[in-house]
């Protein structure tokens, strides 16, 4: 008869608890001998042990000591910095003062109140040998024609729908302008930049300057960018330079009938008790370009907004930037498409790049990505 007096004494929990722990060894034992798990956890361990902070923590008291030391120095570089940016704004503002009397005479010539002097007026393009030799094969061959012909082209005042069509060849501009936007738009006449005072907070003011028109009465609408120029107390060294932080509008004063930025329709409600059905009216917002001066204000009270929200501001912010830096300084340039051509090479070197970094970047985390509705800039142009 076999002796089972020390099963007997041992709790069934106990036994079968090792008879787990056995079988979990074992387990572990055939996993650590599998060569892919151990490349995998040595892939693993790898990849902890080389990141700069996992660096950083092995390193003595005394050397963390000395990199917070240096940390403090950075962010003295970044109040430096800061202040180099405030004292390239007002580098700006002095040049802007000498730029102003050549947009004053721009104007004139867009609008007709002016008309440029025949020195003024000559241009040579890239391409002049071959204009003149094609300019005079036709005037050899239609010389009895161009009298007449001169006679009859129209002469109109100035430069046509100049910002208008500036509007219609940027597609950042366009994708903005609806239908009923387009014949207001044909109105515009001059957009100006000013720079804030001297002493002021940083920022600029976009006007839009308009002849009389028959939607609304103001003679300019402006838009107000704020900017600053200093490290974030929380987070200094993501300090990159002057950055757009918020916007202000102008309040629109549409003549009866004629505001486009809201639509009137019509609803039919039915009466709970007596059944009967009336019909009323409301306004509810628009999509057009002149939404542009009732912009979206950025939160200043510490609470986030919504995705959606901080993309709309992200993309007021590119947008007034983009008429101060591009649209403002080469007006004609856009006018006539040439400086549309510079920015799609320039962007299609950017495209190359993209795609030979493109396999150093897979397995990143698409959404790690923020949006962040602040524009950074540098302001030294080329």
């Amino acid at each position: 008869m076999a002796d089972n007096s020390f099963s007997d004494g041992v709790p069934s929990d106990s036994l079968e608890a090792a008879k787990n722990a056995s079988n979990t060894e074992k387990l572990a034992d055939q996993v650590m001998q599998n060569p892919q798990v151990l490349a995998a956890l040595q892939e693993r361990l790898d990849s902890v042990s080389h990141t700069p902070s996992s660096y950083i923590e092995t390193l003595p008291k005394a050397v963390k000591r000395r990199i917070n030391a240096l940390k403090q120095l950075q962010v003295k570089c970044a109040h430096i910095e800061a202040k180099f940016y405030e004292e390239v704004h007002d580098l700006e503002r002095k040049y802007a003062a000498l730029y102003q009397p050549l947009f004053d005479k721009r104007r004139e010539f867009i609008t007709g109140d002016a008309e440029p002097t025949d020195a003024e007026s000559e241009w040579h393009s890239e391409n002049e040998e071959e204009d003149k030799l094609a300019g005079d094969i036709k005037n050899k061959a239609v010389i009895t024609e161009k009298e007449a012909a001169a006679a009859e082209e129209p002469n109109p005042k100035g430069i046509p729908e100049f910002w208008f069509t500036i509007f219609r060849n940027v597609d950042m501009l366009s994708e903005l302008v609806q239908e009923y936007d387009e014949p207001i738009l044909k109105h515009l006449q001059d957009i100006k930049v000013k720079f804030s005072d001297p002493g002021q907070p940083m920022s600029f003011v976009l006007e839009f300057h308009f002849e009389p028109n028959d939607y609304f009465t103001n003679s300019v609408l402006t838009k107000t960018y704020k900017m600053k120029s200093e490290p974030d107390k929380a987070d200094p060294f993501s300090f990159e330079g002057p950055e757009i932080v918020d916007c202000d509008g102008c309040t629109i004063d549409w003549k009866k009938g004629k505001n486009v930025t809201v639509k009137t329709i019509k609803k039919k409600q039915k009466h709970k008790g007596r059944g009967t059905v009336r019909t009323i009216t409301k306004q509810v917002p628009n999509d057009s370009f002149f939404n542009f001066f009732n912009p979206l204000k950025a939160s200043g009270d510490g609470e986030s907004l919504d995705e959606d929200s901080e993309f709309t501001l992200a993309s007021d912010f590119e947008i007034g930037h983009f008429f101060r830096e591009r649209i403002v300084p080469r007006a004609v340039l856009y006018f006539t498409g040439e400086a549309i051509e510079d920015d799609d090479n320039f962007e299609e070197g950017e495209e190359g790049e993209e795609e030979e970094l493109e396999g150093d970047e897979e397995g990143e985390d698409e959404d790690d990505a923020e949006i962040n509705p602040k524009v950074r800039w540098n302001p030294i142009r080329p």
